[in-house]
């Protein structure tokens, strides 16, 4: 059997990101596990499904369970909340039990915040890294951006995080503190989404002109001067 690892749309409907061989597959399971079981539903009706007649169940601590449905022989659909599943997500822990447990992973074509702001952004794609959530302590999270910039000028890569909404302008303002004035950041916000913004600078640039991000759905990615 088949844990189906399923991106959900950055915004808009589900029609508008995903293939239709994509929601073909998904109308044809009934036992999902989830991030977030009122998101689910919502996506899952939008597909056009009858959530009553489905079996949702929440990613927990004890993931073991929620792979029942491979073990009766069902397939089994993975959700996030929004985005791809097991990336900076809980269902990386059901993804690795079914390894665990022989079972196949399948991961369906679709959205991903991170490659799309990576394709749009104009620094390094030859070379990147997603480093998640930077620390939410001011002096750590110093400390961590100059690693992370570090790393960049030293590997040549492109470092790649998020942050939660509401700590955005928080980290934005932690990056133009800490950065050398040449290092590029791109700020890539509301991806897919009507109020979407993708820009690239120079810390220089963005000292002189720092908008406020708000509380928007954001990847931060940051390119060193590689000299």
């Amino acid at each position: 059997m088949i844990l189906y690892a399923i991106p959900t749309p950055l915004g808009g409907t589900p029609a508008d990101s995903l293939p239709g061989p994509s929601l073909d597959l998904i109308r044809s399971l009934k036992d999902f596990a989830v991030e977030n079981a009122k998101s689910a539903r919502a996506f899952l009706g939008a597909v056009g499904m009858n959530v009553r007649e489905l079996n949702i169940q929440i990613v927990q601590e004890d993931v073991g369970a929620l792979l029942q449905p491979l073990r009766e022989g069902r397939p089994l659909g993975l959700l996030s909340e929004a985005g791809c599943p097991a990336i900076a997500d809980p269902g990386a822990r059901l993804v690795e039990a079914a390894h665990a447990s022989g079972f196949r992973v399948v991961p369906l074509i679709g959205p991903s915040s991170i490659t799309l702001a990576l394709m749009a952004s104009g620094l390094e794609g030859q070379r990147f890294a997603f480093c998640g959530y930077l620390p939410r302590e001011p002096a750590a999270r110093a400390k961590r951006i100059r690693e992370l910039e570090q790393r960049s000028r030293r590997e040549r890569e492109t470092e790649i995080f998020i942050e939660t909404p509401y700590r955005n302008d928080a980290l934005f303002k932690a990056l133009l503190e800490a950065c050398h004035p040449s290092t590029r950041v791109c700020l890539a916000a509301d991806l897919t989404l009507p109020g979407e913004s993708i820009a690239t600078r120079s810390i220089a640039q963005w000292r002189r002109a720092a908008p406020p991000i708000g509380k928007r759905p954001a990847v931060f990615l940051l390119s060193a001067d590689f000299g």
